[in-house]
């Protein structure tokens, strides 16, 4: 388990810092747009109020703690699945990942009152409107490494049945 809190811990903190880096310290919050390596790469300034691509962000605030108790939920999920479950190191972390990328998201939302979102990422002339963090990044990646990583016990029983037979 002391993987899967390492990981969620650097994934929360990763977040953080490079919010408060690029919205306070480079002032986007001020200048709303950076463009770092256009169009690949840009810095845009967003509050999302809502959930992924903006929706429900026109939603009453009271449906922000609906957010911080839906993320809450899942996250004490993944954390007693990975306390009972025996999972692999890779496992581990990609649990981390997704509950430390979700912590940073409501830490926004109780600090803020929104997510603070700054990635904007365009290519091959496609303009994206939409725009992200780092800890949306990791809640992918975690998902995804969940996905990838985790053992189905039934198909590994079938397996170990099969071998000594």
């Amino acid at each position: 388990m002391r993987i899967f809190y390492w990981a969620g811990f650097a994934a929360f903190l990763l977040d953080q810092i490079s919010k408060y880096i690029v919205i306070h310290l480079m002032d986007l919050s001020r200048i709303r747009a950076i463009d770092v390596m256009p169009p690949i790469l840009n810095f845009r300034y967003g509050e999302n109020r809502g959930i992924n691509f903006g929706i429900l962000s026109d939603a009453p605030d009271a449906s922000r703690w609906v957010l911080i108790g839906l993320a809450l939920v899942i996250c004490f999920g993944v954390y007693f699945w990975m306390r009972r479950a025996k999972v692999g190191v890779l496992a581990q972390i990609s649990a981390g990942l997704l509950v430390g990328g979700a912590l940073a998201n409501v830490a926004d939302r109780v600090i803020y009152g929104y997510v603070l979102d700054f990635l904007n990422m365009s290519c091959c002339g496609i303009n994206n409107p939409f725009v992200f963090n780092v800890a949306d990044i990791f809640i992918f990646a975690g998902a995804i490494g969940l996905v990838f990583f985790v053992d189905d016990p039934k198909k590994a029983g079938k397996a170990t049945a099969k071998k000594h037979k």
